[in-house]
């Protein structure tokens, strides 16, 4: 980064200019800084814009380029693989009771497969936070099911409400703190996107969605606004069970049959998401989605 100086008049007007390679193509920012400053107000304000370039960059994702024509057949080739199947009624409770199960237990739940599915014939009455979020999490899959909203931010709150009502304080609602996210050893392995950029955020991808979900394939466009959801991190808790409703539900709106992401390939899963916050690496989540699709089908 550089502080470019331009004369205006008898005035001095002050920008801070960073130039940076992206995707094969340079990228300038600016950010005006102020008019005839002193030195220690200069320095002053240059810190604190060189702190804003760089959150502006970090944020910077796949959503801000467009595929071209062979790109996006090249995603569709990776689709080939994929059986297309339409889940009868009993397929369906089978998945509910596997997903719910498995998405709960990525997250830490003790609740074992066999009460899940006594829990959802209602054999047995919720004793626990836990207990609540199970039957939670069926509701949401029966709703993303049902339901042909649009892909909204008010629709992922919803998500995150029906998920979390009567367990958490700030269901339903976007964060009012920053997040990070640790590894066992107490590593930071993601940070949450800042809160006051969460909103905005969140607008963009649902923007990107809607103008591209007729021209991407189903596959491509639900990794994408999984891995972007879980990048920007918008709820407290809760981040990683609603980004999965949400990969599934756009799935569902381009007649693609849900997934069920296994505890067993927690860590794969894991790693396909730092390859994207990271590096805005696609491509190893379309693999592991595609395995978990033959896994499952």
């Amino acid at each position: 980064m550089f502080l470019e100086r331009r004369e205006i008049g008898k005035g001095k007007k002050y920008y801070l200019i960073h130039s940076y390679r992206e995707r094969g193509k340079v990228r300038r920012i600016s950010r005006y800084l102020g008019s005839n400053l002193g030195e220690k107000k200069l320095l002053e304000l240059k810190t604190k814009a060189e702190q804003h370039i760089l959150e502006e960059i970090k944020e910077r994702s796949i959503l801000e380029f467009e595929l071209t024509r062979e790109e996006i057949e090249e995603y569709k080739k990776d689709e080939k693989h994929i059986e297309i199947k339409h889940l009868q009624a009993l397929q369906w409770k089978q998945f509910t009771e596997d997903f719910t199960y498995n998405t709960n237990a990525i997250e830490g739940s003790t609740v074992a497969l066999s009460e899940v599915k006594k829990l959802l014939e209602r054999k047995e009455q919720p004793q626990n936070a836990e207990e609540i979020e199970t039957l939670n999490v069926a509701e949401a899959v029966e709703f993303i099911r049902n339901t042909k909203e649009k892909v909204t931010m008010d629709f992922m709150k919803h998500l995150h409400l029906i998920c979390f009502k009567g367990t958490k304080h700030f269901a339903g609602k976007l964060r009012d703190v920053e997040v990070v996210i640790r590894d066992g050893q107490g590593n930071i392995v993601h940070q949450g996107a800042p809160i006051n950029m969460v909103r905005g955020l969140l607008e963009e991808l649902c923007r990107w969605y809607d103008k591209h979900k007729k021209k991407y394939p189903p596959l491509l466009l639900a990794a994408v606004v999984h891995n972007q959801f879980e990048k920007i991190h918008p709820f407290q808790d809760g981040n990683g069970r609603v980004g999965r409703l949400l990969l599934n539900y756009v799935l569902l709106q381009h007649k693609y049959p849900p997934i069920n992401i296994r505890l067993q390939d927690r860590g794969k899963y894991y790693g396909c998401l730092q390859e994207y916050d990271k590096k805005d690496d696609i491509k190893s989540t379309l693999k592991f989605l595609i395995s978990q699709y033959k896994k499952q089908y």
